[in-house]
């Protein structure tokens, strides 16, 4: 039964560790909530990514500036969406898997040198 519900929602110590991340991105500081929430809702929409990975490490350097006195666009640059992007920089997301995916698929059904006969 377990494994049942696994399948149907998912890992559920990734949920945990995923509701335990936003969690703390609420109790950040204003500034530094409001640029984690943009940045997270930035990544979602453009990056595809599948781990919640970068929004623990950016969470992790959030907490850590506030507590050194710091300001958001003096650990983001004023091009946060730059500052996003590398954040997940050398992460394969959801559409570079499906690329991957058909190409392989594709590549099963033809011939070594790749052309049809």
């Amino acid at each position: 039964m377990a494994k049942m519900i696994e399948v149907v929602l998912g890992d559920l110590s990734e949920k945990k560790r995923y509701h335990a991340i936003q969690r703390r991105a609420k109790a950040l500081p204003t500034e530094f909530r409001t640029a984690y929430h943009q940045i997270r809702k930035y990544l979602w929409a453009t990056s595809g990514v599948e781990t919640i990975d970068p929004f623990e490490a950016l969470v992790d350097l959030f907490e850590e500036a506030a507590a050194d006195g710091r300001h958001v666009l003096d650990v983001t640059g004023h091009d946060v969406a730059a500052f996003a992007d590398d954040l997940v920089r050398g992460q394969q997301g959801y559409l570079a898997k499906r690329r991957d995916t058909l190409n392989q698929a594709l590549a099963a059904h033809l011939p070594p040198d790749g052309r049809a006969a």
